[in-house]
């Protein structure tokens, strides 16, 4: 930087009165004072453009134009007196709700009908026990599998939950925790048992220790500046794929920032997660996204003036197909195994950070491509892969991503704010059963409330009927296997089976692992939960023809006359 811009940006700075400049730099400042911050004086962003070029295209052409650096970086001062001293980013999403305040507050609405530590595998979950716990284990999910409440909350539970880092956090005011809403850092609410180390361990009975640095991304880029792509390690990247999760988890306190889906630059649409840009840009085209004919254009920019790079995909218009989809999407964020060597995959394999971004009929040829699988079953033996929430990719294909309708239009609609009149989208993004009129009852326009809410009711029954007869199908194979290993069944018979099981628990998996499948794509829930029983029944027809096999073996072995003694030498 010449000394003639950073005089001019010291200039600038100081235009700011240190009040100001205090209310808009910390993360804990309130939307009102941050509103009052932007008002108190302008900022000339030119000496900083001038160095952040890849940043100036964004600013002038976007809404944000007007608004200065200093309203989301602190130490700018120190920055233009030394590159090196790095300036403060606010990751807060406090800081968009200056502006937006009707998005800000229905972001952080809470939704109280879904209580917190809700276990799928209870008796009213996707997946009740005993079934869970048996198709999935030894997995690290069964130790605790939450069902999803308040985005407000995705760290926090994430920190919680008994799967995750095996008991080290918990809240520093018990279960009075359960009380807080809205937005709020997590290290005012969690503590550490265990300060005096950063192992990722096991520490109590019960718990696992599963979470690795990956697996935050969807919950949180707190680390966006600090992350080279794909979570490669880079000398310049503060943080990686192979980083010390519990020390990465410490340098973390927001969920869900606004940043996400919008250029906070150019206040346009975009998308951030590493994983799915790579996808996008496959030379195989081969993804979801690049069958739509109404799917929205990307542009990858590359960025990254820290020395490692970044990169962001900006979208022609918002696509919540693909902004949704950086987190509600099948994807792997975790070691596994290379099913044809046996060999274990750690996070230092780009294979730990990966979107498929497929169907549930080309998911398991997917994986066996990448030659990637996510545990080994404790009875089978059968190398499985655990799903994530492939919310995304069930709704391609249905009758309403057929008709245009996307995802924003059910769970983000368009209100109208009580007090002033203004339209805005509620980011309170939640089960269209809290808003009918302005999602179900835009196009059903014949429907009452209770009538569209009958509709969802009853199409979510019909499903979970047939994810209990796939869950029966898919144990009673297992308890076959059991049965056939025990009986002496050779090996080649239950190598067979073991394909069939990979097979058939995608086609439950799949779903269990989905939020709100019955309504996204009842057509193709239905076909593919059909497809696991069949499977299922195929692998107990191996079976049982196995065991018949060798229990005809056993009475011909018994059934043979004693082999005639050897003469006695002379």
């Amino acid at each position: 930087m010449s000394d003639r811009l950073r005089s001019a940006l010291v200039r600038a700075v100081h235009v700011v009165s240190a009040a100001a400049f205090a209310v808009a730099a910390y993360f804990s400042v309130a939307p009102s004072a941050h509103a009052q911050a932007r008002k108190a004086a302008a900022f000339d962003a030119a000496p900083c453009l001038a160095c952040h070029k890849p940043i100036k295209e964004f600013h002038d052409s976007g809404k944000h134009k007007g608004v200065g650096c200093n309203a989301c970086h602190g130490n700018l001062d120190q920055h233009a007196a030394d590159r090196k001293a790095r300036p403060s980013t606010n990751m807060d999403p406090a800081a968009c709700g200056a502006c937006h305040k009707l998005q800000y507050d229905s972001q952080f609405t809470m939704n109280w009908e879904k209580p917190a530590r809700w276990e799928k595998s209870q008796q009213t979950g996707p997946s009740p026990n005993p079934a869970w716990d048996k198709l999935m284990a030894p997995h690290g999910f069964t130790r605790e599998h939450n069902l999803a409440r308040s985005h407000q909350h995705m760290v926090l539970d994430q920190f919680v939950v008994d799967r995750a880092f095996g008991g080290r956090f918990e809240p520093k005011q018990g279960w009075q925790y359960l009380t807080r809403s809205g937005n709020y850092k997590v290290w005012d609410v969690l503590k550490d048992n265990y300060p005096d180390n950063t192992d990722q361990k096991v520490f109590k009975p019960g718990t696992a220790a599963a979470a690795n640095p990956v697996c935050m991304s969807c919950k949180t880029q707190d680390h966006i500046l600090d992350w080279a792509y794909m979570g490669d390690p880079a000398p310049t990247a503060k943080w990686s794929r192979t980083s010390k999760v519990v020390e990465f988890v410490k340098d973390v306190n927001h969920a869900m920032n606004c940043f996400f889906c919008h250029d906070p630059h150019a206040a346009k649409p975009r998308v951030v997660r590493d994983a799915l840009i790579q996808a996008l840009t496959r030379p195989e085209k081969d993804t979801l996204w690049h069958q739509d004919t109404r799917a929205g254009k990307i542009e990858v920019k590359d960025l990254g003036v820290r020395g490692h790079t970044r990169k962001i995909a900006m979208l022609d218009r918002y696509d919540t197909k693909l902004q949704c989809g950086q987190c509600h999407v099948e994807y792997n964020c975790n070691p596994g195994t290379d099913p044809t060597t046996g060999q274990a995959i750690g996070m230092a394999d780009q294979r730990a950070n990966h979107f498929p971004f497929k169907s549930v009929n080309e998911i398991g040829k997917h994986y066996s491509d990448l030659k990637f699988r996510d545990f080994r079953h404790q009875i089978t033996g059968a190398l499985l892969w655990k799903g994530q929430h492939p919310d995304v990719e069930n709704y391609y294909g249905s009758k309403h991503q057929k008709a245009g309708v996307e995802c924003h239009q059910c769970h983000m609609p368009k209100m109208k704010d009580a007090k002033t009149g203004k339209t805005y989208t509620s980011h309170w993004q939640t089960s269209p059963k809290h808003y009918i009129k302005q999602t179900c009852l835009q196009c059903h326009g014949e429907w009452s409330e209770r009538q569209a809410k009958y509709v969802m009711e009853s199409l979510n029954a019909r499903i979970q009927g047939k994810t209990r007869k796939a869950e029966y199908w898919l144990t009673r194979m297992i308890d076959k296997f059991e049965e056939a290993k025990n009986a002496g069944v050779n090996e080649a018979a239950l190598k067979q089976v073991r394909e069939k099981h990979y097979e058939a628990h995608i086609h439950w998996e799949w779903w269990t692992a989905s939020n709100g499948a019955a309504f996204h794509n009842p057509d193709q829930t239905t076909e593919s939960l059909a497809k696991s029983v069949t499977l299922s029944q195929e692998g107990i027809k191996l079976l049982d023809d196995a065991m018949a096999k060798r229990r005809s073996e056993q009475r011909s072995a018994a059934a043979a006359p004693a082999p005639s003694p050897a003469p006695k030498a002379n």
